[in-house]
């Protein structure tokens, strides 16, 4: 729009797109602004660019592959500069239907009964997913909230004990000793290893009970099925770009209307919550405000209304003589880059 660092001089699209250095960029003598060109080349396959950086093809990719930290890091001439992003996996279960249409149980939804959702809960094996399947790239966590965002607290962040035995006792006393069948609706191209922490889940669960039926697709075809309110098992990463809870509690807690709860498919509808949401809004005493987001993540965390798992970790590679830190939103933006 001609305000920003850098100005278009052309573009190929799926090809690659030239920008230049805005030489009236207003930013001058505040960022470093050492890069006077950025050449980007999309490369859809995550072997593909990787090899494009270890080749000197490429001068920087985001998101290195967690299998390749070590082969990336490990070259001479590159890096891998690690952060803590702004994002966190977790599952939704739609506990507001009175029956589930993809489960073995009529006339009920077990996701209805709180036990069950807790009994899940613990039956996640997280530091396993981290070690694992991240290959130790994610923070676990017991809340939908980056570490990084108002609200934020190490006693909410804290993982439950893995307990297979404690877990089954919850569904019994929920009616479900023997367990129930359910599908899990997944994507399997927009979060890193999203689908491999789909399976590891079903193992996890199954441990417990609980046969879940994964159905794993691309983005565009799972969104669709959170946002239309067709999907009662699913996985979902949220960042929050505000650094604030509200922004949680506006998109995934209240209850859905016309202005909110646009991502909230749990059929959650508590209103007392839903009020203290929106006071949120219009509070200028921040200690009052503060205290309320206390008072909604105590409750949000009691009604076990998600299955948090970690919050990503992001990993950019590049050249050693590059210097630029990880922005936890995932967006890199040149003007911070500088040249050692």
């Amino acid at each position: 729009n001609g305000t920003g660092a850098f100005v278009l001089a052309s573009r190929t699209p799926d090809q690659k797109t030239v920008l230049k250095a805005n030489p009236a960029y207003w930013g001058k003598g505040t960022f470093p602004l050492e890069v006077s060109e950025i050449v980007y080349t999309p490369i859809q396959s995550a072997a593909t660019r990787v090899a494009a950086l270890l080749s000197g093809e490429v001068d920087f990719i985001q998101d290195v592959p967690v299998q390749d930290l070590k082969r990336v890091g490990s070259q001479s001439g590159l890096k891998v500069v690690t952060a803590a992003q702004n994002r966190v996996i977790f599952f939704g279960m739609n506990s507001g239907l009175d029956d589930l249409k993809t489960d073995n149980v009529d006339g009920k939804n077990p996701f209805a009964d709180v036990r069950v959702r807790r009994a899940m809960n613990i039956a996640i094996n997280r530091d396993a997913i981290k070690k694992v399947v991240m290959r130790e790239q994610s923070s676990p966590t017991n809340v939908i909230m980056p570490p990084f965002v108002n609200g934020w607290t190490a006693a909410l962040d804290k993982i439950p004990a893995h307990d297979v035995a404690a877990a089954k006792k919850l569904l019994a006393d929920a009616g479900y000793a023997d367990g129930f069948s359910v599908t899990l609706n997944c994507p399997n191209d927009r979060y890193i290893n999203d689908e491999a922490i789909c399976l590891a889940a079903v193992g996890m669960f199954g441990q417990i009970g609980i046969k879940v039926n994964l159905d794993a697709k691309p983005k565009a075809q799972h969104f669709p099925l959170i946002k239309n309110k067709t999907t009662e098992f699913y996985m979902l990463g949220w960042g929050v770009p505000t650094f604030d809870s509200h922004y949680i509690f506006n998109f995934l807690v209240h209850a859905t209307t016309e202005n909110r709860g646009s991502w909230n498919n749990t059929g959650y509808d508590n209103a007392a919550v839903n009020d203290m949401i929106v006071s949120l809004e219009s509070e200028t005493d921040l200690a009052v405000r503060d205290a309320t987001i206390g008072k909604i993540w105590a409750q949000v965390q009691e009604d076990q209304l998600y299955l948090p798992i970690h919050n990503q970790v992001l990993n950019w590679g590049m050249k050693d003589g590059i210097k630029f830190d990880v922005q936890p939103e995932d967006q890199p933006h040149f003007k911070y880059l500088s040249f050692n």
